[in-house]
C-alpha cells in the first residue's frame, strides 16, 4: 500500500472523544413555601429546641415543684405549731380563769357574811369553816393545771395566792372560836386584822406574781389575743384594820344577846353630785345637767349613829317616761364614816323637760331618825 492508501484508511473513527458517562447528582428537596397570607410576612417554619434541652428543662421543672412543695409544708408545720402554742395558752389561762372566778364568788360570800345583819358569832364561825373548803377546793384545782414552760413560776404563784386565802379564812375561824366568851375584843380584832391581811396578800401575790408577768410573757412567745385572768378576793380593804374588827365583834355581840350593838344607829344623805363635773346638785333650784357619754351621779351616805352599820341599799330613781331605777349596796360602814356611790350607765334620759331625781336611803336596823335618809332634787337635761 501506498502512502496514499494508508491516508484514505486511516479514516476518524477513533478519533471521537470517549463516551463520558455522566452521574446525575441527587436531587435536594427545598422546602415548599407556604402560600403568603395576602398583606403578610412569609411564614418560618417553627423553632425546635436543640436535641438535650426538653429533658433539662423537665427536671428544673420538678426541681422547682418540689422547692415550692417543702417551702409549703415548712409554713404548714410552722403554722400548726403556732396554733398549737396558741390554744396550749389559751386553754391553760382558761382553766385558771375557771379557778379565779369561783375563788372570788368564796370572797363575795365573805364580805356578805361579814356584813349581814343580825348575824351571830357562832354562825358566822361556821360559815368561815365553810368558805375554807371550798377555797381548799379550788387549791386543789389549781395544784392540777399543766401550764407551759414559760408560766411555771406563774403557776405556783397562783397556787400560793389560794393558800393564803384557805389560811386566812381557817385563821379568822380558829379566831372566833377562841373568843367565844371572852371579853377582850381589842385583841381579839388584832389577830382577825392580822388573818385577815393575809387576803390582801393573797390580791398581791395573783397581781405581781401571775397576772403581771404572764402579760409580759404571752408577746414573748408571739401569742396573742389570749386574756389573762385576774383574781381579787379581798372587796373591802377596811377588813384589815383592828378598828373594823372590833365594831364587827361589838355587832355580833349585840346580834347574841339581842341588844343593840354600839348605841345608837342611823344613816344620812350627806350630797349627791354629777359626774363627771362634780357639781353638787342643791334641793331648792333647777339643776341643770349636761348630758355626756360617762354621765353619772355620786351619792355620799354617812354613818350618822355610834355603831358599824351593814347592808346599806341605796337608791337613785329618776322620775320620767320610762323612769330609771338603780339601787346599791354598802357592805360596811363606820360611824362618822362618808362612803361614796357610783350610778351610770343611766340608760334613756329626757332631755330638755324637767324632771325630779330622787335618792333613798333604806334604813338602818334600829335607827330611831329617818328623816335625813332621803333627799329629791329638780333637774334638767341638755345636750353638750
Amino acid at each position: 500500500m501506498s502512502e496514499h492508501d494508508d491516508d484514505i484508511i486511516d479514516f476518524d473513527f477513533f478519533d471521537e472523544p470517549p463516551t463520558v458517562e455522566q452521574q446525575q447528582a441527587p436531587r435536594v428537596r427545598m422546602p415548599r413555601r407556604r402560600p403568603r397570607d395576602e398583606g403578610g410576612p412569609p411564614r418560618r417554619p417553627p423553632i425546635r429546641p436543640p436535641h438535650g434541652v426538653t429533658p433539662l428543662l423537665r427536671l428544673v421543672g420538678l426541681i422547682a415543684l418540689a422547692i415550692l412543695i417543702v417551702v409549703l409544708l415548712v409554713f404548714w408545720v410552722q403554722s400548726c405549731q403556732s396554733n398549737a402554742k396558741r390554744n396550749a395558752y389559751r386553754n391553760y389561762l382558761a382553766d385558771v380563769g375557771q379557778v379565779a372566778q369561783s375563788s372570788k364568788s368564796v370572797g363575795n360570800d365573805l364580805a356578805t357574811a361579814l356584813t349581814t345583819p343580825g348575824e351571830k358569832k357562832s354562825d358566822l364561825e361556821q360559815t368561815l369553816g365553810s368558805l375554807a373548803q371550798r377555797e381548799q377546793q379550788d387549791v386543789a384545782k389549781a395544784q392540777g393545771l399543766h401550764p407551759p414552760g414559760p408560766l411555771r413560776d406563774e403557776q405556783q404563784a397562783v397556787v400560793q395566792a389560794l393558800q393564803f386565802r384557805v389560811s386566812g379564812l381557817q385563821g379568822l375561824a380558829a379566831t372566833l372560836r377562841a373568843s367565844q366568851g371572852t371579853k377582850t375584843q381589842s385583841a381579839d380584832a388584832s389577830v382577825l386584822a392580822q388573818q385577815s391581811a393575809r387576803f390582801m396578800a393573797s390580791d398581791v401575790i395573783w397581781s405581781d406574781l401571775f397576772h403581771d408577768p404572764a402579760m409580759v410573757e404571752l408577746p414573748k412567745q408571739g401569742v396573742t389575743g389570749v386574756p389573762v385572768p385576774d383574781s381579787q378576793f379581798l372587796s373591802d380593804p377596811s377588813l384589815v384594820t383592828p378598828g373594823t374588827w372590833t365594831r364587827i365583834l361589838q355587832r355580833l355581840s349585840g346580834a347574841a344577846t339581842g341588844g343593840k350593838a354600839g348605841g345608837v344607829h342611823g344613816s344620812a344623805l350627806e350630797y349627791v353630785k354629777a359626774l363627771p363635773s362634780g357639781t353638787t346638785l342643791s334641793q331648792t333650784s333647777l339643776n341643770t345637767i349636761t348630758e355626756t357619754t360617762d354621765l353619772g351621779f355620786e351619792v355620799g351616805v354617812k354613818d350618822s349613829g355610834q355603831a358599824q352599820e351593814v347592808g346599806i341599799d341605796v337608791t337613785l330613781t329618776i322620775e320620767q317616761s320610762p323612769p330609771v331605777v338603780k339601787t346599791q349596796r354598802i357592805q360596811v360602814i363606820d360611824p362618822n364614816q362618808v362612803k361614796n356611790v357610783v350610778f351610770k350607765n343611766l340608760g334613756q334620759l329626757t332631755f330638755a323637760q324637767k324632771v325630779t331625781l330622787k335618792v333613798d336611803i333604806a334604813p338602818v336596823p334600829n335607827e330611831e331618825n329617818a328623816k335625813n335618809n332621803s333627799g329629791s332634787y329638780q333637774v334638767i337635761f341638755s345636750v353638750g
